[in-house]
């Protein structure tokens, strides 16, 4: 019955290791992967990207009631997934700057005939190919920002599950080590004990 346990033992113990090292291994080539996908792009933050700079910008946009990025990417390469989330976030205030303030939800939908945008479709301009109501031009700006904030802020997401699977590689080879020394150290009190009578 203790050979029993003790080969559960040794069995569980491997695969907790070999857990712990594929894990590690997947999570440090996802890491890699993340940040030489984001190389690609290569992006560089604005000289407006500083906190003291975007403040006085919001300033002169009047926009109020926004959550203004407390990171610094001005002139740096946008090569980690930190760096990406941060270069999302002025993404938002410039599309805010450019917009009026005004998020996509409270623009209005479509080009006046005036050549203002108006929820109202009668009054709308028309499309001379579709015969449509025109759309608001500057909601695409939203659309736009909205598709790079996302693509951004996922390569974040990303990184920090590379490290998360990384953290729990580690822990897993760990542990798996520590029941590996315990179950030879009761296979080897085992052995002793068994081998005690017959010296006798």
């Amino acid at each position: 019955m203790n050979r029993l346990f003790t080969l559960g033992g040794l069995v569980a113990s491997l695969v907790l290791i070999a857990f712990g090292i594929g894990a590690i291994v997947v999570g440090a080539s996802g890491h890699s992967e993340v940040r030489d996908t984001i190389k690609l792009e290569r992006i560089v933050g604005t000289p407006d990207m500083t906190p003291a700079v975007i403040r006085a910008e919001a300033r002169r946009a009047r926009l109020t009631g926004v959550e203004l990025p407390d990171c610094d990417v001005a002139d740096k390469p946008i090569d980690t997934g930190s760096r990406a989330k941060c270069f999302a976030k002025y993404i938002r205030i410039h599309t805010l700057e450019a917009t009026g303030g005004r998020t996509y939800s409270e623009m209005p939908r479509y080009l006046g005939k005036n050549g203002q945008p108006t929820n109202d479709e009668k009054s709308a301009a028309t499309n001379p190919q579709s015969g449509k109501p025109m759309d608001n031009p500057q909601r695409g700006i939203w659309v736009t920002s909205t598709a790079l904030s996302t693509a951004l802020n996922t390569s974040y997401f990303a990184e920090q599950v590379s490290v998360f699977s990384i953290v729990m590689g580690i822990a897993l080879l760990l542990t798996g080590i520590g029941f590996l020394v315990l179950t030879l150290g009761v296979l080897r009190r085992g052995t002793a004990s068994a081998a005690t009578p017959e010296a006798r």
